[in-house]
C-alpha cells in the first residue's frame, strides 16, 4: 500500500511540474544574450605591457652610490592595463611613482626604481609588477658592477679582539 501511495505522489509531482504553458525558450531575455555574447567575445582580450627596456644596466658604480632609473611601458593590448603593485627582491631597490589608474590601450606610463648602490662586484635585482595581463605579473631587472669605495677604510681580516670581563 505504501508503494502505491508513493508511486501516485511521484506521478502527481511529474504531472504538475511538466504542464506549464510556457517553455524555457520564452524566458530568455534577448538583451542578456547580447551582453553575454559581447562579454564572451572580449574575454580573451588581455592588456599587453611593452617596455622600452626590460633590463637597465647602471654600469660601474662605487659602493654606496645611490642611482635611479625610469622604466617606461605602453599598453599594446586591447583592454585597459592595471598595475596594482610593484615590488623588488630586497629593500635596497625601491620602485615608486607608478600610475595606479587603468592605462587605456595605446597609452604609456613610467615608474622609478632607486637602488642604494651597495654590494660587491656584479649585482642584479628583479622588480616584479603585479598586473592584469594574461601572465598576471611582469619582471624587469637592474644591474650594476659595484667597485669598492677607494676612500673607505680598509678592514683587516682577523683583527678582532676579545674584551676581558671581570
Amino acid at each position: 500500500m505504501k508503494k502505491v501511495l508513493l508511486g501516485f505522489c511521484a506521478l502527481c509531482m511529474v504531472a504538475f511540474t511538466s504542464c506549464k504553458e510556457e517553455n524555457a525558450a520564452d524566458k530568455i531575455n534577448s538583451e542578456n544574450v547580447a551582453a553575454a555574447a559581447e562579454r564572451d567575445a572580449t574575454a580573451g582580450d588581455f592588456p599587453v605591457i611593452s617596455f622600452e627596456e626590460t633590463e637597465h644596466d647602471f654600469g660601474t658604480i662605487t659602493n654606496g652610490t645611490p642611482v635611479e632609473t625610469k622604466f617606461k611601458y605602453t599598453n599594446t593590448g586591447k583592454a585597459p592595463l592595471v598595475v596594482s603593485n610593484i615590488k623588488s627582491t630586497c629593500g635596497c631597490t625601491v620602485p615608486s611613482d607608478w600610475k595606479k589608474e587603468p592605462l587605456a590601450p595605446g597609452e604609456s606610463a613610467e615608474f622609478t626604481v632607486k637602488f642604494n648602490g651597495k654590494g660587491n662586484n656584479q649585482v642584479s635585482k628583479s622588480i616584479t609588477l603585479t598586473t592584469n595581463t594574461e601572465k598576471g605579473s611582469e619582471v624587469v631587472k637592474i644591474k650594476a658592477f659595484i667597485e669598492p669605495d677607494p676612500n673607505a677604510a680598509d678592514k683587516k681580516a682577523g683583527s678582532a679582539s676579545i674584551k676581558k670581563v671581570n
